[in-house]
C-alpha cells in the first residue's frame, strides 16, 4: 500500500490530468456505471464529519473528511482527513492519501473544468473571495484554463489574504496578484469571480449592475444554512450549472432560491448533461454560474489519477 502525503500529492498533480479525471467522472455519472451511496454527513458542536464512499469496476475509494472552521484561528487546516483507495476485485488497499490535499486539488479541477466551459475565452482578471485552504488550487486551475493577467483576493482576515497572495506569486510569478480592498472593488474589476467561504449570508453585493456580464464559480456553501450568492445574481442567469444533484438538498445557495422563487427547477442543469451537449466557452457579455458541492465520484477518479502517476514515478512511501 502506497502512502501519499500532501507534498507528494502536489508533486503528482498535473492540472490537465486532473481535469480529465473529473471529466471522466461526469461521463461515468451520465452512464450510471458507478455506485455512490449517499454521503454520511455528521454535524457536532459546529464541526462536520463527512464519510464518502464510491465504487467503480476497477477501484473504490472512501474519503473521511473533517471540517473544523475554528482551526483557522489555531493555525491548522480547516479541512483534513484521509482518502483510502482499494482494488475493487480483491478489496486490498492500494493507497492512503492526505484527504485535505485530494479535496483541494479535486475541487480545483472541478472548478477548472467549469471555467473552461462557461467563462469567456477573453477572461483575464479573476477574483477570489475566501483565502482559506481551497483558494490556492482554485487560482492554479483558473490560470491553467484561462491565461490570466491579474488575480484579486479578498478575505475578512487581511492576514489570510496576504498569505495567499504570496503563495500565488511564488507559484505563478507572471501574474499580478493583489489583495482587494473590498468585495465591491474585486467584483468591479474581475471577469471571473470564485467564492470559497463558509458564509451564512451572501458575500457578493446584491447589485445587478455590478454583478452582470461575469462568470461565477461558487464552491463554499455545503449546508442548507450556508449562502454565498445574493438574490440579484439569480435574476441575471438563464441557468445554474451544478456538479451533482445532491446540491439541491445540501446547499443554501440552491435550496433558498428555489424556496423563494428566485429560480425554477427547470433552470438548474447538471454539468455532466451540459458537457454532453458539446458546449463552447460563453461569449463575453453573458452572466454564467456554476455551483459545486462535490461528490465522492470526483474523489475516486482524481485519487486514482494521482495514484497511477505516483506509481509510475516511484513517489510516496510503500507501507507493509
Amino acid at each position: 500500500m502506497r502512502y501519499l502525503s500532501a507534498e507528494q500529492i502536489e508533486r503528482a498533480v498535473c492540472c490537465e490530468d486532473l481535469m480529465n479525471a473529473v471529466e471522466r467522472a461526469y461521463a461515468v455519472e451520465q452512464a450510471g456505471s458507478f455506485h455512490m451511496p449517499n454521503r454520511f454527513h455528521l454535524d457536532h458542536q459546529g464541526n462536520t464529519v463527512l464519510y464518502m464512499p464510491c465504487f467503480l469496476e476497477r477501484v473504490f475509494s472512501t474519503k473521511i473528511l473533517t471540517l473544523v472552521p475554528n482551526n483557522s484561528q489555531r493555525g491548522l487546516p480547516v479541512i483534513s482527513g484521509l482518502v483510502l483507495l482499494n482494488d475493487a476485485t480483491t478489496g486490498m488497499p492500494l493507497a492512503i492519501m492526505d484527504g485535505g490535499a485530494v479535496t483541494a486539488y479535486r475541487t480545483g479541477a472541478v472548478s477548472g473544468l467549469a471555467i473552461r466551459n462557461i467563462a469567456s475565452i477573453d477572461t483575464k482578471v479573476a477574483g477570489l473571495i475566501g483565502a482559506g485552504g481551497q483558494g490556492f488550487t482554485q487560482i492554479i486551475f483558473a490560470n491553467a484554463v484561462r491565461k490570466l493577467d491579474r488575480v484579486l483576493i479578498y478575505d475578512l482576515d487581511p492576514r489570510k489574504s496576504e498569505k495567499l497572495v504570496l503563495m500565488v506569486r511564488d507559484r505563478l510569478p507572471h501574474l499580478s496578484v493583489q489583495r482587494a480592498p473590498s468585495v465591491e472593488a474585486l467584483v468591479s474589476h474581475a471577469d471571473l469571480v470564485i467564492t470559497a467561504t463558509p458564509a451564512t449570508t451572501p458575500v457578493l453585493p446584491d447589485n445587478k449592475e455590478l454583478l452582470r456580464e461575469k462568470s461565477y464559480i461558487a464552491i463554499g456553501s455545503y449546508k442548507p444554512e450556508m449562502r454565498e450568492l445574493p438574490q440579484a445574481l439569480y435574476h441575471l442567469v438563464d441557468s445554474i450549472l451544478i456538479d451533482t444533484p445532491h446540491g439541491l438538498e445540501e446547499s443554501g445557495d440552491l435550496i433558498i432560491p428555489l424556496e423563494r422563487g428566485w429560480i425554477g427547477e427547470k433552470q438548474i442543469l447538471p454539468f455532466g448533461q451540459f458537457l454532453t451537449d458539446h458546449p463552447k466557452p460563453r461569449n463575453k457579455g453573458e452572466t454564467t454560474l456554476f455551483k459545486s458541492v462535490g461528490m465522492a465520484l470526483f474523489d475516486l477518479t482524481v485519487a486514482e489519477s494521482i495514484y497511477r502517476k505516483a506509481i509510475d514515478q516511484g513517489w510516496g512511501i510503500e507501507l507493509e
